[in-house]
């Protein structure tokens, strides 16, 4: 066999002559123009960075914020199917039905702090005694209120293994601050908002 050199060139020219005789004969059967194949791959060639960066961040963070503010709405509603997903959890509905359900001595921490102090700084002008008599009352609000949370948690984590198993009560669940912090709020103020209006209705 004889190597000839323009052969490859020969054959390239032959095999483009070939597809556009293609294309010519399938353009001719359609009735109109078979558009080349650059041109069709152009076609669907997408950029991936948009036009406009600054328009489509802001159009995202729209769309985000829409998301965060229908989510909240539906925690401040107590609309379960449109929370964000965590709180969809079985044993987050189940925790906060619990806690909801409980009467919590951590509940009006919030309250007592500001009353004690508001009640410290008018007697302290009067009586210093007094003024130690009051703190003294609020810590020991603080001690019972925190011995409180712990034999809330032991009861529920207990009610959550056997319901729901070990994953429940895991350490990446965070579902022992998750109840303490929902404890220690006032009930009206509770997000999301508890699903029985008054105390008692515990969860099955």
């Amino acid at each position: 066999m004889t190597w000839n050199p323009f052969g490859r060139k020969n054959d390239e020219a032959q095999s483009e002559q070939t597809a556009n005789d293609t294309e010519t004969a399938a353009s001719e059967s359609k009735g109109r123009p078979t558009p080349k194949r650059r041109e069709a791959q152009a076609k669907n060639i997408h950029p991936l960075v948009p036009k406009n960066r600054k328009a489509e961040a802001k159009a995202a963070k729209k769309r985000m914020r829409e998301k965060e503010d229908a989510q909240y709405e539906a925690m401040r509603t107590g609309d379960i199917a449109n929370m964000p997903r965590s709180e969809r959890l079985p044993w987050r509905i189940y925790i906060r039905d619990y806690v909801d359900a409980r009467f919590n001595i951590e509940e009006f921490f919030i309250p007592v702090m500001f009353a004690a102090l508001i009640a410290e700084m008018v007697v302290m002008a009067f009586s210093i005694a007094a003024s130690y008599i009051i703190m003294i009352a609020l810590y020991v609000y603080i001690i019972v209120g925190i011995i409180d949370l712990f034999v809330m948690w032991q009861g529920l984590k207990k009610k959550l293994i056997e319901k729901y198993g070990e994953k429940a009560v895991a350490k990446g669940m965070r579902s022992c601050s998750y109840a303490c912090n929902r404890a220690i709020q006032l009930r009206r103020w509770r997000v999301p908002k508890p699903r029985s209006k008054k105390r008692g209705d515990w969860p099955k």
